[in-house]
């Protein structure tokens, strides 16, 4: 495009005024200023901070003046503690602009995540860790001075911008910052002489301020620090094409991705990247690459190579993100390594769906072959891998196999095995034990099962239970894997019970190491809880509470175990005779809550007990796992008469077997006297037959208990949702959680 093309209000060709264009400007439909810092304490103590204010045109009043929607995201981070604490605002416009986009097609890409997080805005609300701006916003016109509710940024004369962020959130957690910004070098344009293409394909000028001195207070804790240090500041604002030719087609619209880099080294030259991509055809979007020498020279570059490398996993949204890059720019003789000072500075926000990293990295490498550090921001967004309820499983999946590969390595140290068998101080008890044959006959058979996949839900159950009654589920990452450790370690044993040939796609345990190898593994498989349960961070009261669940599970498990393998043939003919067959249905759900409905709802309340929650909160997220449990054993029931997505299972596999299920159960209690001797002679023959399987899922269907098994499976799940929503925060794992209840009730077949 020509100049000439571009808004009159942008900057003309020569040095940025920033006088004029630190304001908001008229044309811009998007516009945001962003700063970061990197801050040390009087006590030597390492910051880093980012605050970035938004303003973005929502459509026109009726008087013709424009209405804007207005948000906030800033984070803070302490280096020694590695430890992140973000925030995130958005205006009262929020909930309306949510549900438009959905109906537009533009939210998440699972209906059930819409139809959850629909749910929270129809009310009124935004789901945490997003908030309300905590007043009104007030942009002024006529000089740089945004204040968004008493969190401000604005010019208090030439060269020097104040930052105030106040803690807002009262003495749980109070956090903020009161910085100065003084700037230390002249304003840079981005790009192509600053025009640069946004997110959705607008056209877009960027101009940053990349060294400023900054100084002031931070408040973490409660605690203030008075800190200095250096600073950056950003400007970008723009609008969508006025050709309708340069306009972004539909189908690139809210699929961009991208990586940011800000870079300040300490020979004085200044560095910042951007690199956006469509988020699946990674197709170039716009590159640029600008470096600022110590005198204020500006030098830009289309040619360069910014490459992630490492992995981090979030166990809130289970996305993945690099904790490092590799930045090459030939033509500036410039190489670069950011590495991540805290793997996790994930700021989690609706607005940014799910969430997006954006942290301090340290910085080595050369410039014309001589040596440099320094320090830089790193914000990657857009990439993600979970955006159906499916793919985010998968990544739970991933996550608990991880897991339990780190508590469970096949290559053993010595070290290793003493945490897993040895009690501190009598690590003697190893002395003379060959590691490899240990791994062979202990770790092998477990990790044999758990590498094989799974269902991952009941590992997520307790950090889920922990984020929705506000606690942090980051402190309890090694939890993902001792509730697999439980369940695994009983199928282990079940198949040796049950003579089973198949267990996730592979020989069970027994057939590949023995029986005698695979009933030792898989029971030693129960004690890994105890193990990591012992290192929780939580009070000695917390913990024997902790302690008494874990037990409590495993006597639940192995009673519906019990029962299971001894089976309920035994009880339909005295049934049959009797005519009172609904008691079965009974029976059948005993099973289930004791296998599988228990256990879930222990996982449920020892996370919501490490997450601060209260009595009451810790019961009901207790009972709707009961319920979820329930569900996903008659949903299982339902799915192997009707067939399961992929043919995970052989359909009519239970009636070949002979098993009482539920269906079974309500159709012996629904179908008349003559066809229910039928279906239980059918399912009496244990037969392998199609016809007779056939036949037998004919008359179940019949009398519609498969309908009714559904039905009753989404009133124990809604009735216990009921119950819940009221007692626990609006909040994404609020909305998780909903939306895994649709998840296990609508499981496709």
């Amino acid at each position: 495009m020509k100049h000439t093309d571009f808004p009159s209000d942008w900057p003309a060709a020569g040095p940025i005024d920033l006088s004029i264009h630190d304001l908001p400007h008229a044309s811009s439909t998007t516009e945001w200023w962003y700063v970061n810092s990197h801050l040390t304490a009087t006590d030597g103590r390492a910051f880093s901070l980012f605050a970035a204010f938004f303003r973005i045109v929502n459509g026109k009043r009726p008087d013709g003046t424009l209405e804007y929607a207005y948000s906030l995201t800033w984070a803070l981070t302490d280096v020694a503690k590695a430890d992140y604490v973000p925030r995130s605002f958005v205006d009262a416009h929020a909930p309306r602009i949510g549900l438009e986009r959905i109906k537009q097609g533009q939210g998440a890409r699972d209906e059930r995540l819409n139809r959850a997080v629909s749910e929270v805005l129809e009310k009124g609300q935004v789901p945490l860790p997003d908030r309300f701006i905590p007043g009104p916003v007030h942009v002024a016109s006529d000089r740089l001075a945004l204040d968004y509710g008493g969190l401000t940024f604005e010019k208090v004369r030439e060269g020097e911008y104040r930052l105030v962020l106040g803690s807002l959130e009262g003495p749980r957690s109070p956090v903020g910052a009161e910085l100065t910004f003084l700037l230390k070098k002249p304003p840079v344009r981005h790009g192509d002489e600053g025009v640069v293409r946004g997110v959705h394909g607008e056209d877009m000028f960027y101009v940053f301020v990349p060294r400023c001195e900054v100084k002031g207070a931070i408040t973490l804790d409660g605690a203030r620090a008075e800190v200095t240090g250096q600073g950056w500041y950003d400007h970008e604002f723009g609008s969508p094409p006025k050709d309708k030719a340069d306009a972004p087609k539909k189908s690139d619209l809210g699929v961009i991705a991208w990586n940011w880099v800000s870079a300040q080294l300490d020979d004085g030259t200044d560095v910042s990247v951007y690199d956006l991509v469509h988020s699946e055809t990674k197709e170039n979007k716009g590159r640029w690459a600008v470096l600022i020498a110590p005198d204020g020279t500006r030098s830009a570059y289309d040619a360069f190579t910014l490459a992630p490398t490492g992995k981090w996993r979030s166990v809130r949204t289970f996305e993945t993100y690099p904790t490092a890059f590799h930045l090459e720019i030939p033509g500036a003789q410039l190489t670069l390594d950011l590495a991540a000072d805290v793997a996790d500075q994930e700021l989690v926000t609706v607005i940014s769906k799910p969430a997006f990293w954006e942290g301090r990295c340290s910085v080595k490498g050369t410039r014309a072959g001589h040596a440099v550090q320094g320090l830089g921001f790193v914000e990657r967004s857009g990439f993600f891998t979970a955006e159906t309820l499916d793919a985010f499983f998968k990544s739970v999946g991933e996550a608990v196999r991880e897991s339990v590969e780190a508590v469970y390595p096949l290559e053993l140290t010595r070290e290793h095995a003493e945490k897993l068998v040895a009690a501190p101080g009598r690590e003697s008890v190893l002395d003379g034990v060959d590691l490899k044959q240990l791994s062979r006959t202990l770790i092998a058979p477990v990790r044999e099962i758990t590498d094989r996949g799974g269902k991952a839900w009941r590992s997520y159950a307790a950090l889920a239970c922990c984020d929705v009654v506000l606690g942090d589920s980051r402190k309890f990452a090694e939890w993902l894997s001792f509730p697999e450790f439980m369940h695994v370690g009983s199928l282990i044993v079940d198949d040796v019970q049950d003579q089973s040939d198949i267990r996730r796609g592979g020989p069970t345990a027994h057939l590949k190491y023995g029986e005698a190898i695979a009933i030792n593994a898989g029971t030693a498989a129960y004690f890994m809880g105890e193990r990591m349960l012992r290192r929780t961070l939580v009070s000695d009261a917390a913990k024997l509470e902790l302690y008494d669940l874990y037990f409590e599970a495993l006597r639940e498990g192995h009673a519906g175990q019990a029962i299971d393998l001894d089976g309920l043939e035994a009880f339909v003919p005295p049934a049959l005779e009797s005519g009172d067959v609904r008691s079965l249905e009974q029976k059948v759900l005993a099973i289930h809550r004791l296998k599988t409905a228990a256990p879930a709802s222990v996982l449920a309340r020892m996370g919501a007990i490490v997450g601060g929650g209260s009595r009451v909160q810790i019961e009901a997220v207790g009972h709707y796992f009961d319920a979820l449990g329930l569900a996903f054993q008659i949903v299982d029931d339902v799915l192997n008469l009707r067939g399961f997505k992929g043919d995970l299972k052989k359909t009519g596999e239970d009636i070949a077997h002979g098993k009482v299920t539920m269906p079974v159960a309500r159709a012996l209690g629904a179908l008349g006297d003559a066809d229910r001797r039928r279906l239980w002679f059918l399912v009496s023959m244990k037969a392998h037959d199609a016809h007779v399987v056939g036949e037998a899922i004919a008359l179940i269907e019949k009398c519609g208990a498969l309908d009714g098994c559904m039905a009753e499976a989404r009133a124990r799940v809604e009735a216990a949702w009921k119950a819940l929503t009221p007692l626990v925060e609006d909040s994404l794992a609020k909305v998780m959680l909903r939306a895994f209840g649709w998840y296990v009730l609508e499981r496709h077949y």
